[in-house]
């Protein structure tokens, strides 16, 4: 567990990004995720919510985050996964007076990403023509269900209903011919993540272009278009043989043994990734006959006799707990492991040394622990400088420092209902 000072991190250094200034207005996950890691390579990122209500996931509770006193906030440990080191901005973008305050913004900010319905931000006058008009340099980022474009570009949806659509989960869930089988989702909002991760990607290359073109640019994300390409594997394998791939519950559709088993204590996952690896699992099983079996010698000739071999191998299993088989395979390099939950997560010794776990200080006085970010830069490394914040806690400052704004004119915004 590390905290947002940990005496561990090198002397300070500006982040990858701390000479952007991103402003966010997102909600739910997807984009969220994006502005997070700019946030995370340094990048000042500012979070437009609206007054009152905030982000959605601020009410996906319970659980919810502590307050200094030790009492439940208003705030879910949803929204925390997401929304570290950024300033929060309550503003009514619905009131003439808070969209000019948007446009204000927006011109001191090098990227905008957004997430409204297809054609929203353009009622409001602060869709990416109005926006790139008072600042050309401008990346604009829009995240939506289906894209800005198309027959389907009007309709709403959820992570669920693209994992559905997009074909994953045709691929995820047990065989049909065995008890429980069928389509089944991702536990994780895999769609959320990707097309965050996705979009991420193409904000880095719009302002590498932009460094060299001096213009910045318009980028259309879709959650269908990011899932869809999320199953390129299965996808050419399609295009290849001309049928549907098939589920195979936790087995893998080329690879025998690529699965988990029961053991007499718990689960194991092995994955003998190669022929080598299958002679190595043998000897680790205490199985030379299944070795010496010229037939299972090669991955083909497992795969023919997959239903054979697996149950085989489970009654091996079965004599013994996850924990002895895990040290005999792991001594002799076959790649295998136990299924974790979360909480076991981040018991172990190696989450523990890559910092995996952040602890971070609110400002009302409570703490929140959020999974940390995997990227490892060695001149540049991510830096925690704020908690998920809290809705409007940093309107005046930023409105001051970055508008100009004085007393008078904020209790003016605040008394017509703008912040």
């Amino acid at each position: 567990m590390i905290s947002a000072t940990s005496p561990a991190m090198p002397p300070l250094t500006p982040g990858a990004m701390s000479h952007i200034r991103v402003l966010d207005m997102t909600r739910i996950l997807a984009g969220p995720w994006c502005a997070q890691n700019f946030a995370d390579m340094g990048a000042e990122v500012i979070k437009v919510e609206r007054p009152g209500a905030g982000d959605d996931t601020r009410t996906w509770g319970p659980p919810w985050i502590k307050d200094g006193d030790g009492r439940d906030t208003t705030d879910a440990g949803y929204f925390a996964c997401a929304n570290r080191g950024k300033q929060s901005v309550a503003v009514d973008i619905s009131k003439p007076e808070g969209r000019a305050l948007i446009l204000e913004l927006a011109a001191q900010c090098d990227v905008l990403i957004e997430n409204y319905k297809v054609g929203d931000l353009k009622r409001y006058g602060l869709d990416y023509e109005a926006v790139s008009a008072i600042n050309p340099r401008i990346v604009y980022c829009s995240v939506t269900g289906y894209g800005q474009t198309g027959p389907d570009a009007h309709k709403p949806g959820y992570d669920f209903v693209f994992q559905g659509i997009g074909g994953l989960m045709s691929v995820t869930g047990e065989r049909d011919d065995r008890p429980g089988g069928g389509p089944q989702k991702v536990g994780i909002a895999v769609t959320d993540v990707l097309t965050g991760m996705y979009s991420t990607v193409a904000i880095l290359a719009a302002l590498n272009y932009r460094a060299i073109s001096g213009r910045g640019q318009y980028i259309d994300m879709a959650l269908l278009d990011c899932i869809v390409a999320f199953g390129a594997n299965q996808i050419s394998n399609q295009f290849v043989s001309g049928k549907a791939p098939a589920r195979y519950g936790n087995a893998h559709a080329s690879l025998v043994p690529y699965e988990a088993f029961r053991t007499a204590q718990g689960h194991l996952i092995i994955a003998a990734g190669n022929d080598q690896q299958w002679l190595r699992c043998c000897e680790a099983l205490g199985r030379p006959d299944l070795a010496a079996d010229t037939e299972l010698a090669r991955g083909p000739g497992r795969l023919a006799r997959r239903e054979e071999l697996v149950a085989d191998l489970q009654g091996t299993l079965m004599t013994r707990p996850a924990a002895y088989w895990i040290e005999r395979l792991e001594a002799l390099g076959v790649p295998c492991g136990p299924i974790n939950n979360y909480q076991q997560v981040f018991e172990l010794p190696q989450v523990k040394h890559r910092g995996l776990r952040v602890d971070l200080q609110r400002g009302d006085g409570g703490a929140t622990s959020v999974a940390g970010s995997p990227l490892r830069m060695s001149a540049t490394p991510v830096r925690y400088k704020l908690a998920p914040p809290l809705l409007g806690e940093h309107t005046e400052p930023v409105l001051r420092r970055l508008l100009g704004k004085n007393d008078g004119e904020i209790r003016r915004l605040r008394a017509c209902g703008v912040l």
